[in-house]
């Protein structure tokens, strides 16, 4: 053992240096119940039992080892703090005579203890471990039994660190993915986490037995798990640059996480959200950046300075960068709301759903909103849930109706469809009321309300539903027309949807720069279309190529002004929907 300098050679010296020792023992013990923090030293057994920890490895040695190592003990875990000082009164006389020995250089004999990753547990010299700490010694000699463990043990860990150490031993114990899968990096920094991963294997695992009509072993179910569920959504985690939002959080953590509010989602919303789709949403509600905390300040600020009839709802392409599809890979519309009642015009909504369902391969979920519990448990409630999902089952699309009991005025019904839009990618409705060309008129438009709110495109369907094999596309260069056109190029480059693009400028001639800028972002998607560049009033022009053309679906960016003077002078957006006869679908 290192020479240690001596403090003190009498044993009054030596009694006088441990009740200094005990002293602050106690100041330890009062400052970890002030800050929180845990001061005790760590039960090897108890340790030894959250970790799983097996049978000694290789031979006894004997070596030098840190005192600061050193974080637990065998059976006297409760005889000193964390750093060894000592609790005990009655053990005064044996520490002393201890501190005097190594006083004298006399020395002492090698202390025995267990090491469980790069930790150590006293077995026997608990009294010399904090003599040694006491007298300022850095490593003290040591016969050093390993204890074989899955899970490491840091001598820095803390009791959050040993619950999550040890429920990470029990998700080995359970699923052996570091025999299955030895290379994978499940590390988390919250307790919870592994008890959810272990609950969600659990879950695939009885989905895989019956699909496949065998009992599935969980070692196998844990394997597929990672390589089908886990590793995609990491993927996502990394695709999103998420780990840049939450920089103290790790993979394991953010997949728990977004699982976890995906299904508290599932629970609220009633129907399945995509977990990318639950990425996007992550970092917008929770990121601690800067510029996310502004962001949200500033939401919060308008929306309790803005009448909500004037909400000017979410930012304009915030659909597509939620998004991890490009145009030109897979299903656009993956899930449709339909928000439905009991008349002819819902049911034609829900039929212009099922035909745009029936190529995107889409799921179609339901939305109706009733002001009581009497009325959602009526018969008039049966009889639309058994229409809307014999109607999708005749056509073979995954279709449900989900029954909300909340205030049925205009405003809140449309925040209501605006919220559950988010966790969908297309909302299509019938246009009950046109925006009347009045501005009072059109400021209590239950259409124009949702438009301003929703946070995806909206179609907008009149008396019937229609096959939409030719599109007309309103563009004039703005940012909420390149959505349109997002959406535009993918309609006619995946779906074989004839598309003609009409630039339209009311006073002057057609800016060249403006089509010159359309035919390259089509090009960009490899998208042949018509080109139509007129002078005059737009929502005219737009009806007049609809009608020569035989188009059956208009495409258009939203409103382009502030709500307030949209109600007030009014949009081409407006004009369209009081007279169009065929679909109109508007992004944002």
């Amino acid at each position: 053992m290192p020479e240690i300098e001596p403090v003190g050679s009498s044993f009054n010296d030596a009694l006088q240096e441990f009740r200094r020792a005990r002293l602050r023992a106690d100041l330890a013990q009062l400052r970890a119940r002030l800050t929180g923090r845990n001061a005790e030293l760590l039960s090897y057994e108890e340790v030894r039992r959250m970790l799983h920890a097996g049978t000694p490895v290789g031979k006894r040695e004997l070596r030098d080892i840190p005192l600061s190592a050193i974080v637990g003990s065998v059976g006297r875990y409760k005889d000193f703090t964390r750093n060894f000082l000592p609790l005990q009164d009655g053990t005064a006389s044996r520490w002393a005579n201890l501190q005097i020995r190594v006083s004298g250089l006399s020395g002492l004999p090698p202390i025995e203890v267990y090491q469980v990753g790069d930790a150590y547990f006293v077995h026997d010299g608990n009294h010399r471990v904090s003599v040694a700490q006491q007298m300022g010694a850095d490593h003290i000699e040591a016969y050093v039994t390993r204890i074989e463990t899955r899970v490491p043990l840091s001598p820095e860990d803390d009791l959050d660190d040993l619950i999550i150490k040890a429920e990470y031993a029990d998700f080995l114990e359970l699923t052996r993915l570091d025999k299955t899968r030895p290379q994978h990096a499940l590390t988390v920094t919250t307790p919870g986490r592994y008890p959810l991963m272990s609950a969600q294997i659990e879950a695939h695992r009885e989905r895989l037995s019956e699909e496949s009509g065998r009992r599935i072993s969980m070692s196998d179910a844990s394997a597929h798990w990672y390589d089908t569920v886990y590793l995609p959504t990491v993927q996502v985690i990394h695709d999103r640059g998420m780990l840049r939002d939450f920089p103290d959080r790790t993979e394991g953590d953010l997949f728990a996480w977004i699982h976890k509010y995906r299904e508290d989602l599932i629970n609220a919303l009633g129907w399945e959200v995509d977990p990318d789709i639950v990425a996007a949403d992550l970092p917008q509600r929770f990121s601690p950046r800067p510029e996310r905390r502004v962001a949200r300040w500033g939401e919060r600020l308008r929306a309790a300075l803005t009448p909500d009839r004037l909400e000017p709802g979410p930012a304009t392409g915030e659909w597509r960068r939620a998004r991890s599809l490009a145009p030109v890979e897979g299903a656009l519309f993956r899930k449709i709301l339909v928000p439905f009642g009991r008349d002819d015009g819902d049911r034609a909504a829900l039929d212009q759903a099922l035909l745009i369902a029936a190529v995107e391969g889409s799921t179609i979920h339901g939305l109706h909103i009733v002001d009581s519990p009497s009325q959602e448990q009526g018969l008039r409630v049966a009889d639309l849930r058994h229409y809307f999902e014999t109607t999708c089952r005749t056509a073979n699309v995954p279709g449900e109706l989900t029954v909300l009991i909340e205030e049925t005025d205009v405003t809140s019904v449309m925040a209501t469809i605006s919220d559950r839009a988010r966790w969908v990618d297309l909302v299509t409705l019938r246009v009950d009321r046109p925006p009347n060309d009045r501005p009072l008129a059109r400021l209590g438009s239950s259409i124009g309300i949702l438009l301003r709110r929703c946070p995806r495109p909206v179609l907008t369907v009149p008396e019937h539903a229609r096959p939409l094999q030719r599109a007309v596309l309103a563009y004039d260069g703005s940012a909420k027309a390149d959505e349109a056109l997002y959406v535009a190029a993918y309609l006619a480059g995946r779906r074989q949807i004839a598309l003609t693009v009409v630039t339209v400028l009311e006073s002057k001639g057609v800016d060249p720069q403006i089509v010159e800028r359309a035919q390259a972002r089509l090009a960009d998607y490899h998208v042949t279309a018509d080109f139509v560049s007129q002078t005059g009033r737009v929502a005219g022009i737009l009806m007049d190529v609809a009608t020569d053309r035989s188009c059956d679906l208009f495409i258009m960016g939203g409103y382009g002004f502030n709500p307030l003077l949209e109600v007030v002078l009014g949009s081409t957006v407006d004009e369209i929907l009081r007279t169009a006869e065929i679909p109109v679908l508007i992004c944002r």
